[in-house]
């Protein structure tokens, strides 16, 4: 076979990143990501594209914190590793996927060629997740009215609240932060990611019983790409009440009343609770996300 040559984009040539066919629609699931030209990378065999990669961060990082447009042609997974191995940046690789993917036998191919790549490259899987969003014709999910929820401005009454969740949580990313740094640093990250959101600190709440006990949190966010549902979270001792369908109705209507007119949100497969909450709230399934991570990287 022919040598392979990586290239940097810059905007004078960034249209040779739209040279590769899109068969998972990446493109439709990242038409309000704003990619910079100098983060993206190519892979060309006799002139043409093989792979294709783009890193992403928001408006105001140096570094890119994910890649999250990855595609590799067929029989081309050494050349999709090869990019990832020989780039600047080692971070989380995000594979997003159309629903019903596993039933198609062309998509299914071009996934599984992907993930081929990214582990000849050194990358492991760390998680597999639903992508849902909520649309205006959905309707409102109703408010149990069983919460009160109020905004507070200390960061450590949410650093403690997170502390708490994340001592039994099954999500992947916190579960990885503990394994590597303790609760602390899950928790920590959290807020990190959290503020890092270009939206208001005052939108994040706590709630209560009506016997004054913590319930949980909710974090109604703005990501570079629209209005989310930041974060989710009941503490240990309040689990089993369904709590958390109330927190997401709550974030959800917060949203809507800020003029959010969709809302995505996201949870790993394995949180069926979640799962089930987020269907019933009106968020239906609309990609998916496998999330690989390098290996032997601290997150």
């Amino acid at each position: 076979m022919t040598d392979l040559v990586i290239r940097a984009l810059s905007a004078s040539d960034a249209h040779l990143f739209d040279a590769l066919p899109d068969p998972l629609g990446a493109r439709e699931s990242h038409r309000r990501t704003q990619f910079r030209p100098d983060w993206k990378r190519i892979v060309l065999r006799d002139g043409e594209v093989v792979a294709r990669g783009a890193w992403w961060g928001g408006p105001d990082d140096s570094e890119p914190v994910n890649i999250n447009w990855f595609d590799v042609a067929e029989d081309e997974e050494e050349a999709g590793a090869e990019l990832l191995r020989s780039a600047p940046w080692q971070v989380e690789l995000e594979i997003n996927l159309p629903g019903g993917w596993r039933d198609k036998p062309d998509l299914r191919a071009g996934a599984e060629t992907r993930f081929a790549a990214a582990r000849a490259a050194g990358y492991e899987l760390l998680a597999k997740r639903f992508l849902y969003r909520w649309a205006p014709e959905r309707g409102l999910p109703e408010r149990p009215g069983r919460l009160r929820f109020s905004a507070e401005p200390d960061d450590t009454v949410f650093f403690d609240a997170l502390r708490r969740i994340h001592s039994v949580t099954l999500d992947a990313h916190a579960l990885r932060a503990i394994e590597e740094g303790g609760i602390d640093r899950a928790a920590q990250e959290e807020l990190d990611f959290f503020h890092w959101c270009p939206s208001p600190r005052e939108w994040w709440q706590i709630a209560h019983t009506p016997e004054g006990d913590l319930a949980g949190i909710h974090i109604p966010a703005h990501n570079p790409s629209g209005p989310t549902v930041g974060f989710i979270g009941v503490v240990p001792e309040q689990r089993g009440h369904g709590y958390a369908y109330d927190l997401l109705a709550e974030c959800t209507h917060l949203l809507v009343e800020q003029g959010a007119e969709f809302i995505s949100g996201a949870t790993d497969q394995g949180n069926f609770p979640m799962a089930a909450n987020f269907v019933k709230a009106g968020f239906p399934v609309i990609r998916e996300r496998v999330n690989f991570h390098p290996a032997g990287q601290a997150a």
